[in-house]
């Protein structure tokens, strides 16, 4: 039992060294490449925020955690290539399997650390994205959030509103000379909402005020002040001075569920999002999501399936009886990997367009169901 002991903390600490060494190598080699590629816009933002070095260090901070995201199944399969492999060469475990061990002991610590991992990564994927997403939203030509982008008209499913704008801001979550229409059945003496600014604001219930854009600066219409609020469906949507007193004379309110985010960034939201906002996006009326948000709430529950069927794919062709080359079978571990992704990407794809009718859930669990019986047959010699 002693013995064994210590081989597993052998195994462990091997394999979370390669680990490591492999995360912050292809880490590395990103920061060097994107960094070396965008290196003025560090410098002239650094310049006037604490330093390039503090700049670069915070931003690919968080560039990290979308990386490990990304990558830790990979990774984590490389790691345990390289140890067993490397275990294997040297004639450990030739050894071990002559003393009458089994293989599946062997790699146990391996597994646990992987099983570890895939959890790790779902607690950065559900928690930690999702809180520094204000961060990742920005890219190296936005820093600070304050550069103006231009704004995608979208529209609001529950009111039929469709919301316009000239730019967005995302730090102060602005919208430049926003250009609101109501639908026509609206029947309102007016055909558009303009100002000079809109600001996103989130529900406040102790003011009694939903979530929607608090527009400032009114020039059309002029005399807005002066009109009653607008009702859709019996509740309130537009929101006038003449009614709610904490509104100016030349502002009113348009009552939105759908956020700054998600107005904003179209695809970004949804992969910086967690599951849990997945689904309530999925479930609100205003924003219509495709199925593009469906097929990806059922891929992040089966993330860590995935994470872990993808070792099981790897592990048996380093180990299986008579191959002693660890070239030829790292080269298939790739082969395995690339087609690995190739049908979840696949799948995914098909899932999100109407190019065939394949629904969003078959389109997320049909790798599962092919993969997962596939590496529990590859893996029958490592329970021997």
């Amino acid at each position: 039992m002693n013995a064994m002991m210590i081989l597993h903390r052998y195994l462990l600490r091997q394999f979370l060294q390669v680990f490591v060494i492999c995360f912050c190598s292809l880490m590395g080699l990103y920061v060097v490449i994107d960094a070396f590629g965008n290196l003025e816009e560090f410098v002239n933002y650094g310049d006037k925020h604490g330093g390039v070095l503090l700049v670069i260090g915070r931003y690919y901070a968080f560039r990290s955690l979308s990386f490990f995201d990304n990558t830790s199944g990979i990774v984590t399969l490389i790691a345990a290539m390289f140890t067993l492999s490397t275990f294997q060469r040297f004639n450990e475990l030739t050894a071990l399997l002559a003393a009458g061990i089994p293989k599946w002991r062997i790699i146990k610590p391996i597994v646990v650390a992987s099983v570890a991992i895939a959890l790790v990564a779902v607690i950065n994927r559900e928690i930690i994205i999702p809180a520094a997403r204000d961060n990742l939203t920005r890219d190296v030509h936005d820093l600070g959030g304050e550069r103006a982008k231009d704004l995608n008209p979208r529209r609001d499913y529950t009111t039929d509103i469709l919301m316009r704008g000239k730019q967005t801001i995302a730090k102060m979550q602005q919208i430049r000379e926003p250009n609101f229409q109501p639908p026509p059945v609206w029947d309102a003496p007016f055909k558009q909402l303009q100002a000079t600014a809109a600001y996103f604001t989130p529900a406040d219930p102790s003011e009694n005020r939903p979530s929607g854009y608090w527009f400032k600066g009114m020039t059309q219409p002029k005399d807005l002040a002066k009109r009653p609020s607008l009702p859709r469906g019996g509740l309130p949507v537009l929101l006038t001075p003449l009614d709610y007193k904490w509104l100016k004379p030349d502002e009113c309110f348009v009552v939105s569920e759908i956020t700054f985010e998600q107005l904003e960034g179209n695809d970004t939201w949804r992969r910086l999002s967690s599951t849990i906002d997945l689904i309530q996006a999925r479930r609100n009326p205003s924003l219509a999501v495709g199925q593009d948000v469906a097929v990806s709430i059922h891929g992040r529950l089966l993330q860590p399936i995935l994470d872990v069927t993808l070792l099981f794919l790897g592990l048996p062709l380093i180990l299986r009886r008579g191959n002693r080359n660890v070239f030829m079978a790292i080269g298939q571990c790739l082969l395995v990997v690339v087609g690995f992704f190739v049908v979840i990407s696949a799948t995914q794809y098909l899932g999100s367009s109407f190019l065939l009718p394949i629904s969003p859930d078959f389109a997320a669990w049909s790798p599962v169901f092919f993969f997962v019986p596939l590496a529990m047959a590859m893996s029958e010699p490592l329970r021997e």
